[in-house]
């Protein structure tokens, strides 16, 4: 079965959740897309998108055909050679209407996992839970006599093991997409022992058509991304934990943030990033991930904390930032949540004490929206890091810590056979986590 055949039915599993419906809009606009072609004329393309909630399937149409108006306003250009033949489409409003109707055309929304029983192509963006996906895959490919394929977005779970579990053949591979899906490049690609070789073609077309980069990781829980992030932020809680042995635990949780976010040249500081992800999710993808490292223990009783106090982080709906370790106003922290006191603790109230302990900062130090984007990037880190490695300061001696241990992190993920080289762990760094550099570099050499 060739590309285009493999894309005319569709299920996506987890259609309304965050990343279900980025999966889902990526994929209706490919195939809206195919099915405009003369050659595909006569071909029945259909997308059902799946999920528990009929409330939460009504907001993702809403979603779906505000972000295709976007997608067809950027490319009517392109629209207009696409739908030459038709002569009652004279105004560009006219094109770009017709593109999201025919886009929303193929979408099918059900609460219904029946809807997947009749398709060849499985999305899978359901909860980070190994026993409900087994579950769920099992009945599928039990009911399905097309011998469907299985795309699994899960970001910690082996592949291999949802295949043996769920008796799929290597009818399965792992295309973890990066939140928001729609907006992120990378796309990591994991195969099982026996994932058949045409599931791995077929993602690199899609992935192709999508402009994604894709970067392939060993199938090791946790992988590339959540490989080194789960241990960066481990090693950022039991930082400020070390920290508040001398003063409060927010202030702890300030300077990690802070020497994280600004000495180390970052978009967001380690906590801002968990409550970004949800504490909920960062403990549960520890927690799938830990089994498989003998000899660590990714876990901390600080997240185990914040749950029992019901602090969760994550987003609302809007995709605004709910309150975590940070409380935020308009997406911009004001509070840090000190766990021994169950209260907030404004930054104003406590940030002049922590500047002063943490010191001077390198006078080339520059914050990473001028710095990501920059042509000449890595001559400016390597005098900032030049700066920071003569610099005696506390909150310099923190960050050259810090980034020591993110490089460590960075090449046990090759030593241990996770990552293909130490060019894709910077890749997923650079793409996934908008990081300014790479943490396997020589600046502190």
């Amino acid at each position: 079965m060739n590309y285009t055949d493999k894309l005319e039915n569709v299920t996506v599993l987890g259609a309304a959740g965050k990343m279900g419906s980025g999966i889902l809009l990526l994929t209706a606009i490919e195939m809206a897309d195919l099915s405009l072609k003369p050659e595909n004329k006569g071909k029945h393309f259909v997308i059902n998108a799946m999920d528990v909630s009929s409330e939460a399937l009504h907001g993702l149409m809403k979603y779906i055909r505000a972000q295709v108006l976007k997608a067809a306003e950027r490319k009517v250009g392109m629209l207009r050679t696409v739908y030459a033949n038709r002569t009652d489409l004279i105004e560009n409003s006219e094109i770009i209407n017709q593109y999201v109707d025919d886009v929303m055309l193929l979408i099918r929304p059900s609460v219904s996992i029946e809807v997947a029983y009749h398709s060849t192509l499985i999305f899978e963006a359901i909860k980070e839970d190994p026993d409900l996906k087994v579950k769920i895959f099992s009945n599928i490919n039990e009911n399905n006599k097309k011998s469907p394929w299985f795309f699994t977005n899960t970001s910690s779970i082996p592949i291999n093991e949802i295949d043996t579990k769920a008796k799929l053949g290597g009818r399965i591979i792992g295309v973890h997409f990066y939140n928001p899906p729609a907006v992120q490049k990378l796309v990591e690609l994991i195969k099982a022992k026996t994932t058949l070789p045409e599931l791995e073609e077929f993602v690199l077309m899609y992935a192709k058509n999508l402009k994604k980069i894709v970067v392939p990781s060993h199938d090791f829980a946790g992988f590339i991304g959540n490989g080194h992030f789960m241990r960066d932020a481990i090693y950022g809680i039991s930082e400020a934990e070390k920290l508040a042995k001398d003063s409060s635990l927010a202030e702890g949780i300030y300077m990690i943030n802070k020497i994280t976010q600004d000495y180390l040249i970052r978009p967001m500081g380690i906590f801002q990033l968990i409550d970004y992800v949800g504490i909920d999710v960062c403990q549960y993808i520890m927690s799938v991930m830990n089994p498989y490292l003998p000899n660590e223990d990714l876990h901390s009783n600080l997240l185990d904390k914040m749950m029992e106090a019901g602090v969760r982080g994550g987003q609302n709906s809007d995709g605004s930032q709910k309150d975590g370790f940070l409380k935020y106003d308009k997406n911009r922290p004001v509070a840090i949540y000190d766990i021994n006191k169950k209260q907030y603790v404004a930054i104003a109230d406590i940030q002049a004490k922590c500047d002063d302990r943490l010191g001077t900062v390198p006078a080339t130090i520059k914050p990473w929206k001028s710095v990501v984007g920059a042509p000449n990037k890595e001559e400016i880190f390597r005098t900032y890091f030049a700066d920071l490695k003569n610099s005696n300061a506390f909150g310099s001696d923190l960050a050259k810590k810090y980034a020591v241990r993110s490089k460590e992190i960075g090449l046990a993920l090759v030593n241990d056979k996770v990552a293909f080289n130490e060019k894709d762990v910077n890749t997923v760094l650079l793409t996934g986590f908008f990081h300014a550099y790479g943490p396997i570099n020589d600046y502190l050499n």
